[in-house]
C-alpha cells in the first residue's frame, strides 16, 4: 500500500496523529526547523569530547560502570558495545504498529534537539519508516524503570546492521534489509548509542495501542448498549439530562447524552412507552454512570500519553545553549505504567458491564425475550455458552487489571 505523509514536529504530535500512525504505515519528513537544535546538541557532546570533560554517558561506563572513564579511541566501541549488550529481549516481537509508534515517537524525541545525537540516526529511522522496514522487537525485557533498555536496543541495533528487520512480509537479517535501501550499517558517535536505547517509547508505544483500541471498543461498547437497552424494552428515562447535570460528572454526562441520541425516533422505545416496569437492571439503567467514569479514566490517560509522546526522554540530557549535560531521571515510565494500568481497569469496567447486558439479554425471565435468543430453544441452545465465554473473558481481564505498576 502507498503511505500516507506525515510532516513530524517535534514535540508537537498530536493524538490524532499518533492514531493515524498506529492504523496504516505513514511516511514521515521531519520538519527543517528540528536540525538547528540537533546540530548544535551534537556539537556539544563533541566540544566535551574533545575538551576531555568526563562526562555520564559521552565517555564513561553505564549503570554501575558509571564512574569508568573510556578513552577517544573506544567511543564508537562503546557504544556499539552498549547496544550490542542490552539486546536481551525475549519473546514474541512487537507488532507493526506498535514499532512503527516507538520508531516515530523515538525520531520525535531525538528530534527535539536534547539528546546530542548527530542527523545520521534520525536520516536511518526516517528512511526505515518511510520504506515499512521494521525492526524485529522481542516484546519482553523492559521493567520501565530505567527506560525501554532492551526493546530500544533491538532498535537500534538494526541501525548498525545487527538484528533483524520485518519488510515485504519478509523477515531479513538487518544488515541486508539496509542494503536493500541503499543503506550502510550506521557507526554510532559519542552517545548516539545511549540516546537510542534509553527512553520510554515502546512503553508509550504499547500504552497509545492499548489507548486506541479502548476507544474502538468503548464505540462498540456504547452502541452495543443502546441496541441492549431497546432489545429488552428498556427506559430512556435514566439518561434525562436533568439527571446527569447533578452528578457533574463530564464523561457521564457526554455517555448519557450518546445514550439520547442513539436512541432517538426509537419505534421499539415508542411501542412501549406506557409499560408497567418501574426500573431497569443496573446493565442498562447506569450504563452513563459506569460507561462515562471510563470514558473519564481514558481521557486522563490520553491526556498523560499525549504528554509522554511528545516528551524528551533519554539521559543524560544535553542543553546546548547553557554549555551543560545534565543527569536525571527522565526515562522513568511511572506515568506511562499508571495510565496503562488505569486503562486496563477501564477496559474490565466496560467489559463487565457489557457481559452482563448478554446475560440479561439470553434470560427470559429478565429480558422478556426467547430463552437464549433462539427458536425452539431446547432443540437449540443459542447464544448459552456464548455468554459463558464472555463470562469467562471478564473473569479473565479482572485478573489482567491488577496493576502491574504496583
Amino acid at each position: 500500500m502507498t503511505a500516507s505523509e506525515l510532516i513530524l514536529r517535534p514535540g508537537e504530535l498530536s493524538l490524532d496523529a499518533l492514531q493515524r500512525l498506529w492504523r496504516e504505515p505513514t511516511s514521515v519528513s521531519l520538519d527543517p526547523a528540528c536540525y538547528d537544535r540537533v546540530d548544535r546538541a551534537a556539537q556539544a557532546v563533541a566540544d566535551v569530547v574533545a575538551g576531555g570533560k568526563t562526562v555520564y554517558g559521552i565517555n564513561t561506563g553505564f549503570g554501575l560502570l558509571a564512574q569508568t572513564r573510556i578513552p577517544v579511541d573506544q567511543l564508537e566501541q562503546l557504544q556499539t558495545n552498549l547496544v550490542l549488550s542490552h539486546s536481551a529481549g525475549v519473546g514474541a516481537p512487537l507488532g507493526e504498529a506498535e514499532t512503527r509508534l516507538t520508531m516515530v515517537l523515538k525520531l520525535a524525541s531525538l528530534g527535539q534537539g536534547y539528546s546530542g545525537v548527530s542527523r545520521g540516526p534520525l536520516a536511518y529511522l526516517q528512511a526505515l519508516l518511510n520504506h515499512e522496514m521494521y525492526p524485529v522487537i522481542p516484546a519482553q525485557g523492559s521493567v520501565g524503570a530505567s527506560g525501554d533498555l532492551a526493546p530500544l536496543a533491538h532498535l537500534s541495533a538494526t541501525l548498525l546492521g545487527h538484528g533483524e528487520m520485518r519488510w515485504r512480509g519478509r523477515t531479513l537479517p538487518a544488515d541486508r534489509a539496509l542494503a536493500e535501501i541503499g543503506l550502510e550499517p550506521l557507526k554510532f558517535g559519542p552517545k548516539e548509542g545511549l540516546a537510542l536505547v534509553n527512553g520510554t517509547q515502546v512503553s508509550c508505544a504499547l500504552a497509545l495501542s492499548g489507548l486506541f483500541a479502548a476507544e474502538e471498543a468503548f464505540a462498540a461498547a456504547l452502541a452495543a448498549g443502546a441496541m441492549s437497552v431497546d432489545a429488552a424494552r428498556g427506559s430512556d428515562v435514566p439518561f434525562d439530562e436533568r439527571i446527569h447535570r447533578l452528578r457533574r460528572q463530564p464523561g457521564q454526562i457526554r455517555v448519557a447524552g450518546a445514550l439520547r441520541q442513539l436512541l432517538a425516533g426509537s419505534e421499539i422505545r415508542a411501542s412501549h412507552a406506557d409499560c408497567e416496569r418501574v426500573q431497569d437492571p443496573y446493565c442498562l439503567r447506569c450504563q452513563p454512570q459506569v460507561m462515562g467514569a471510563c470514558l473519564d479514566v481514558l481521557w486522563d490517560a490520553a491526556r498523560t500519553l499525549l504528554a509522554e509522546a511528545n516528551a524528551v526522554t533519554d539521559n543524560p540530557l544535553v542543553f546546548a545553549a547553557d554549555r551543560e549535560v545534565l543527569s536525571g531521571g527522565n526515562f522513568h515510565a511511572e506515568p506511562v505504567a499508571l495510565a496503562a494500568d488505569s486503562i486496563a481497569l477501564a477496559l474490565t469496567e466496560i467489559g463487565n458491564l457489557s457481559e452482563r447486558r448478554l446475560a440479561l439479554l439470553v434470560d427470559p425471565h429478565l429480558s422478556g425475550l426467547p430463552a437464549f435468543l433462539v427458536d425452539s430453544s431446547g432443540l437449540n441452545s443459542g447464544f448459552m455458552i456464548a455468554q459463558v465465554t464472555a463470562a469467562a473473558l471478564a473473569s479473565e481481564n479482572r485478573q489482567l487489571a491488577l496493576p502491574a505498576s504496583a
